[in-house]
């Protein structure tokens, strides 16, 4: 008999079919790679360009607070939702503690709002995995949030359509060491592995945070075209 009519019901085999749908929908976007260096972090993540699109009012990379940022594979509209929720628990938790809210406990925060969206009556789970960038008092941090409520903290990773091949290419590169400026580079390397079409500044958005100002910001177009030619 089938439970997809259930969103809280397990099969036979112990899952739940909606959020296995979520995850192809993750599996199915567009490829994002999140890389931690030894004095910030590096989220570039891939962006369907047309020229109908307002560059302005479109951004794949945003930031979350001053010192946090992320990026994700999926669902935008499940994304931009989520991002609200991320926001007003980072403003709540300054507003209370007069500090900055732990890149750990945002990722825990999102985690468990998408749990509760895999068992609540009369909503689905999201279909969106994010990765969160941020430098807080344990220095340099990435996390990856997941629609069924699990959250990892990562050295490096990747989401979307290329993922075990990207992730494949990061093994292999990856050194503890890594300084920024190298990560950013192999972050664009392993971005080529799986891009269709010609990479440009107005398909990859780049998002860094580094050890030195704690300040996540987005890299400008032109920015992100001198990064590209440096590896090529």
């Amino acid at each position: 008999m089938s439970t997809d009519f259930s969103l809280t019901t397990f099969t036979e085999q112990g899952i739940l079919p909606q959020v296995v749908y979520s995850l192809k929908a993750v599996d199915n976007g567009d490829n994002s790679i999140g890389i931690k260096a030894k004095n910030g972090v590096v989220i570039a993540t891939e962006k369907s360009s047309t020229i109908l699109v307002d560059e302005d009012s479109y951004h794949k990379v945003q930031n979350i607070s001053d010192t946090i940022g992320c990026t994700y594979a999926g669902i935008g509209p499940d994304y931009y939702s989520v991002i609200k929720k991320a926001r007003k628990d980072c403003l709540k938790y300054e507003q209370i503690y007069r500090d900055k809210i732990s890149v750990y406990l945002l990722a825990k925060n999102l985690a468990e709002l998408m749990q509760e969206y895999t068992q609540a009556g009369g909503r689905r789970p999201f279909g969106v995995s994010m990765l969160l960038a941020g430098i807080d008092h344990d220095g340099p941090r990435l996390y990856q949030v997941e629609p069924s409520g699990a959250f990892h903290s990562y050295k490096a990773t990747a989401l979307g359509k290329n993922s075990p091949n990207a992730e494949n290419f990061l093994e292999k590169r990856y050194e503890d060491d890594l300084e920024l400026e190298d990560a950013i580079q192999i972050a664009l390397l392993t971005m080529k592995e799986g891009f269709e079409g010609e990479m440009n500044e107005t398909n990859i958005e780049i998002g860094v945070v580094s050890t030195e100002d704690k300040n996540f910001r987005v890299l400008t177009q032109q920015e992100v075209k001198d990064y590209l030619k440096e590896a090529e």
